[in-house]
């Protein structure tokens, strides 16, 4: 197995002070933790943005967060 155990992907493009490329839609890390932080702290703004986690190996989704935009309730009740 190479050293990149672990996939940080998105659909959209990855953006992020901590990541190594920006612009790629996936990056290979061979630390669980490191690409978990990593996809946690990554900047995924647009409305229906996904980030995962993928061990490369089997496949398993370790880590997902995604973008959902609520509207904010204002004082008209």
């Amino acid at each position: 197995m190479t050293s990149a155990q672990y996939r940080i992907e998105s659909n959209q493009p990855l953006a992020g002070r901590m990541l190594p490329v920006s612009g790629q839609r996936q990056v290979l890390v061979g630390d669980r933790g490191l690409a978990v932080s990593l996809a946690a702290k990554n900047f995924v703004t647009a409305d229906g943005a996904e980030i995962r986690v993928v061990h490369v190996a089997t496949g398993e989704i370790v880590y997902r967060k995604r973008v959902t935009h609520i509207e904010p309730v204002g004082d008209d009740f």
